[in-house]
């Protein structure tokens, strides 16, 4: 995706992108940025990571000369976002330091017409590329695969975690971010505690999105993860963290936010089997609780008419 140019490092491919659509920001997912609101999801091609398991290797590794894709500028895509009804602009699909200078520019845009725009990454990057998205990225979703450097080394090639957490704290020092782990039977499902002690210890508001990650590319012969097995590591985890979501199967129940405080169901939502959900309700007054007053740690922007969108 980069060539050195006259010797200065370039994208060989800028403002090409292999898709663009309107989606609901909980489909991405986001669950506590902007809820309800609707998202325009763009995506390149490409990544830095290797994983055994990845779901969009048709995009993520395979090369960009193979794929139709397209030339939108900046401009272009601000246009269709805001012809769209969307609210922000989310980078996804493949990991977004790949085409850094091209999200960098169209977050700038987005800017200048109030539009917010997140992305999501698997954090492993320089200081520098994180430094860019926390100043220009208003939300990110950092997906956690595992905290053994071994699990990244052996399935997702590289070579070192350190890049990951370093960046994690950085984010959510700065940034609202949502933190994603995809669940690999028998390969981390062990980790499930360790990593909401983890994500506790940074920010126990963080949302954490755990999935069940099916079985695919270079891991087609491994099992379906166990739903209720992880379900019962999740309830224990749920004394750990407040805000846990799993999903990517059909009827999850562990998809709306309920309040930390009370109980009571503040943002109501649906699984329909993929990694995200569909919102049904939002009940927050301002970001609190209807019931108890508890504050709920959610990304709004109501002057825009979020929530209730």
């Amino acid at each position: 995706m980069y060539a050195v140019v006259d010797g200065e490092i370039r994208e060989r491919f800028p403002n090409t992108w292999s898709t663009y659509h309107a989606t609901h920001i909980e489909q991405i997912p986001f669950f506590h940025a902007y809820p309800g609101s609707r998202s325009l999801l763009v995506g390149t091609a490409g990544c830095n990571f290797s994983c055994s398991y990845c779901m969009n290797a048709y995009v993520a590794k395979e090369k960009p000369e193979n794929l139709d894709l397209f030339e939108l500028t900046p401009e272009k895509l601000v246009k269709t976002a805001k012809l769209s009804g969307c609210h922000n602009i989310v980078f996804g699909v493949n990991e977004v330091t790949v085409s850094l200078p091209s999200a960098i520019n169209l977050a700038k845009e987005a800017k200048l017409h109030n539009l917010p725009m997140g992305c999501l990454s698997n954090g492993y990057m320089t200081e520098e590329a994180a430094g860019l998205l926390a100043d220009h990225m208003s939300f990110l979703n950092i997906s956690l695969k595992s905290l053994s450097p071994e699990f990244y080394q052996k399935y997702a090639g590289v070579t070192d975690i350190k890049p990951v957490l370093r960046n994690i704290e950085k984010f959510a020092v700065k940034n609202h971010l949502e933190i994603t782990t995809p669940i690999v039977q028998s390969v981390n499902d062990h980790e499930i505690e360790e990593i909401a002690k983890y994500i506790r210890d940074i920010d126990p508001n963080i949302p954490w999105h755990v999935f069940r990650l099916l079985p695919e590319y270079k891991m087609k012969d491994y099992a379906y993860p166990d739903i209720e097995k992880i379900s019962e590591a999740l309830q224990k985890a749920g004394e750990i963290l407040p805000y846990i979501y799993f999903s990517n199967f059909v009827g999850s129940p562990w998809v709306s936010t309920n309040c930390p405080e009370c109980g009571k169901t503040v943002i109501n939502r649906i699984s329909l089997g993929t990694c995200g959900a569909k919102l049904l309700n939002n009940l927050l007054l301002e970001n609190r609780c209807p019931g108890c007053g508890e504050k709920i740690a959610v990304l709004e922007d109501y002057e825009k008419g979020i929530p209730g969108r």
